[in-house]
């Protein structure tokens, strides 16, 4: 973003890009502290992202604060309009990323048994991976205006999808070769979903940095996984 008569404003703008720089190193560590919460059974892990989850609902409120003050003082055009409305579109992306941590964490004392099951958990383990690659990429291209490899980005939300199928026709059949573990399964599978929903907020991250950096529409036609498992959730 080109440089501005009155410093402050250039200095208000970095300060929203630090937040949300912060925002996403949160998020993903988030993601991170869930995944390991989740397969070790780790409730007082689980409880610490829950309680962090209110320090990210405090910095999507301060960015937004900061973002609506700098709109009515300014009266910003063209890029810097984009990026004030941008900022806290992206902001609501992650803290929504780390609503979906704490709804795994909420679920990590009632998966009992499902922790020593290897091929679920391995698919779990390798979606958060994922997940949290493509939050902290995101934000590292996003922060270094990088729009060129924004869309490469975007569409490894295909990866995602495609291991939440394999967790899911796993889960399934763990299902009903004993109903007996048809509770834990199901946690399970809603934690599944919530990391394939992070994904998702990802991809409106990365078009959304994508039109606040250039001013035009990412492409709206991407990879799609044939999904049996769409409706869960």
């Amino acid at each position: 973003m080109g440089e501005h008569t009155v410093t402050s404003f250039d200095e208000e703008l970095d300060a929203m890009d630090t937040m949300i720089r912060s925002m996403g190193e949160r998020a993903a560590e988030m993601v991170d502290m869930a995944t390991r919460a989740l397969l070790t059974g780790d409730v007082a892990l689980a409880q610490r992202v829950i309680s962090e989850d209110r320090l990210m609902d405090q910095m999507q409120r301060d960015l937004d604060d900061r973002a609506v003050t700098l709109i009515g003082k300014r009266q910003p055009m063209g890029q810097d309009l984009r990026f004030a409305v941008g900022a806290m579109r992206m902001a609501g992306d992650l803290e929504r990323i780390g609503d979906l941590a704490k709804s795994t964490c909420k679920r990590v004392g009632s998966i009992g048994e499902m922790v020593v099951m290897r091929e679920p958990n391995f698919g779990i383990e390798k979606m958060a991976e994922l997940a949290r690659n493509q939050v902290n990429a995101i934000i590292d291209v996003y922060v270094g205006r990088r729009a060129g490899e924004i869309e490469e980005i975007r569409n490894r939300d295909e990866h995602i999808d495609m291991a939440y199928t394999s967790v899911f026709r796993e889960l399934l059949t763990y299902m009903m070769e004993d109903p007996r573990k048809i509770s834990s399964c199901t946690h399970l599978l809603f934690c599944a979903k919530n990391l394939e929903r992070i994904g998702d907020h990802v991809t409106n991250i990365a078009e959304n940095a994508y039109y606040m950096i250039t001013g035009d529409q990412l492409p709206m036609a991407r990879p799609r996984v044939d999904n049996v498992a769409e409706g869960i959730g």
